[in-house]
């Protein structure tokens, strides 16, 4: 058997989730019946570098599986693209060492959230960002997320579902940047709780609308209560933007976006 390291892209505005589902649609279900298919067997394992929720994007998500199939690296793309939907899409593949677990092997996530200010919608973009028909104040928010830059218990920014018992991460850098009514989160950290990029997105646009001032942020990260943080922002404006698995590529990464 060899392990294949796949990168996919994908629409996540049709499927519940990443994590394969009884009943409703996910991209793993998707991506698994491919490799069925392809193996002709009535199951194929994936693993994928982690989940994200119903309505969020993967713009570089990368999935691992074995395979007793002898298909050079760059023909595995266009094979399994030949069997996957339109809203998935596999951009690369390659051998990694048995060893190799692309959820495990990870240092580093960015994520990147999307938000819009215009007065009115666009009801074509209304699945692949968040409206938000406000005034932001730049400068506010720059500042509350200077506070959460650094090595953190976020336990105030995750979801209360969460099973993970170790809360404490840490955001190398929090980008923020607008283009008239078009504003970009990016996010790179070693790791992200469960809902935690959509509450520190809802969380700093609070403080952007006037609503809470950025020094609350230090108050809010050391009270461990997420009732204290903000709104958890939708989910269309999230994706999953870059895994790494290598520090130095981080460390390279960070130096060319800022």
């Amino acid at each position: 058997m060899q392990r294949v390291l796949v990168t996919i892209s994908y629409d996540g505005a049709q499927f519940h989730g990443y994590q394969r589902q009884t009943n409703d649609r996910s991209v793993q279900g998707e991506v698994e019946r491919a490799l069925r298919k392809i193996h002709k067997a009535d199951s194929w394992p994936s693993m994928s570098s982690g989940r994200t929720d119903a309505g969020v994007h993967g713009i570089r998500q990368p999935v691992q599986f074995d395979t007793n199939l002898s298909i050079p690296e760059e023909r595995w793309p266009s094979a399994l693209n030949s069997l996957l939907p339109d809203d998935i899409h596999v951009t690369c593949c390659q051998y990694v060492p048995a060893t190799f677990h692309a959820r495990y092997d990870t240092v580093g996530k960015e994520y990147v959230y999307l938000v819009n200010t215009s007065s009115q919608r666009n009801v074509f973009k209304r699945h692949y960002e968040h409206h938000l028909p406000k005034k932001l104040h730049l400068g506010s928010m720059n500042k509350a997320a200077t506070h959460l830059i650094g090595t953190h218990n976020f336990t105030s920014f995750s979801s209360p579902k969460t099973h993970v018992v170790d809360k404490v991460r840490t955001i190398y850098a929090i980008e923020i940047n607008n283009d008239g009514d078009d504003w970009t989160f990016r996010f790179i950290g070693s790791g992200f709780l469960y809902q935690m990029v959509r509450v520190m997105v809802g969380t700093i646009l609070e403080v952007g609308q006037g609503k809470r001032q950025a020094n609350e942020i230090i108050d809010i990260i050391h009270a461990k209560n997420r009732a204290l943080a903000g709104i958890t922002a939708p989910a269309c404006g999230l994706y999953l933007s870059h895994v790494f698995y290598e520090q130095t590529k981080i460390e390279d990464y960070l130096k060319k976006i800022q």
